[in-house]
């Protein structure tokens, strides 16, 4: 339940609500939340702390919204396994806007740079690739 007396915001109470209801599968894959006004009635909140609720679930990668569809839970795209060889390095950061275009990413979705020991450069969409050596 959301507490406006705690310290915690309540946008950031409702984002943990809606949350451990994604992660625990109550909210699957491809399933739409709840509309704005739906969960502002529910939980006694303004608008405004839902879309920020929202707009935090997004920039975490859980949910896609979809203007005028609606929010739905983010599908996790199938993973592909990148082998690091001798000499090999990688790291991880947030794409910039074209990357996430070409890529077609959300936002809060990072990315994988791996620096090949010849000098090339790979980028991967961070939560859809595995390591592997």
């Amino acid at each position: 339940m959301i507490d406006p007396g705690a310290d915690r915001a309540v946008f950031r109470q409702l984002a943990d609500l809606l949350r451990d209801r994604i992660t625990s599968g109550d909210l699957a894959p491809g399933a739409s939340l709840p509309s704005e006004l739906r969960l502002a009635q529910e939980y006694r909140l303004s608008r405004t702390s839902v879309r920020q609720a929202i707009a935090l679930l997004r920039s975490e990668g859980l949910v896609i919204v979809e203007p005028p569809r609606g929010t739905f839970v983010r599908s996790m795209e199938p993973t592909e396994t990148v082998t690091l060889r001798k000499g090999d390095t990688a790291s991880a950061r947030m794409p910039t806007p074209a990357e996430r275009r070409e890529l077609d990413i959300g936002e809060g979705v990072p990315v994988l740079v791996v620096f090949r020991g010849d000098g090339s450069r790979e980028l991967y969409v961070a939560d859809r690739i595995r390591i592997g050596r």
